[in-house]
């Protein structure tokens, strides 16, 4: 379980772009590491735009701001250039990296259980360690609590 205080579990996936990215080479600066379900459906879609919105704030406090979702790169770059996102999405198909983090959990819907992301954000400190976490997230006003952790 990963807690406040603790070292972020590293990872490495794949970009939007094809790019891979690690988490040991953004040491030294804020990284805001959200996880969100799927794309292009309205509750990840209003989450990513309003990360969007407020990039210019982030880039601001030297935070860098990643999407994880279990979607694959080519549904990414789509989603990313239909809503001009300007930061990177990672391709996390086989859930590894929300495994890492804890966010890969049974759901429920109609009452069908399924394994899905549970939408998360996790801000990390240029030291390497978890400086806040935020689970269960409710979209509006996330992003302005995440800015006010950053």
């Amino acid at each position: 379980m990963v807690k406040v205080g603790n070292k972020a579990p590293e990872f490495a996936g794949v970009t939007d772009t094809g790019d891979k990215i690690n988490l040991k080479d953004l040491r030294g600066k804020t990284v805001v590491l959200y996880f969100y379900p799927k794309d292009n459906t309205p509750g990840c879609t209003t989450e990513s735009c309003d990360f969007r919105d407020s990039f210019a704030a982030f880039k601001k406090k030297n935070a860098v701001v990643l999407g994880v979702s279990p979607d694959s790169v080519k549904s990414h770059e789509k989603f990313k250039t239909k809503f001009e996102l300007p930061f990177p999405l990672i391709a996390d198909e086989d859930h590894s990296i929300a495994e890492k983090y804890g966010v890969w959990k049974e759901k429920s819907m109609y009452g069908r259980k399924y394994m899905g992301i549970e939408r998360s954000t996790f801000v990390i400190a240029p030291d390497g360690k978890v400086a806040a976490i935020f689970d269960k997230v409710k979209v509006k006003g996330h992003v302005d609590d995440v800015l006010g952790k950053t």
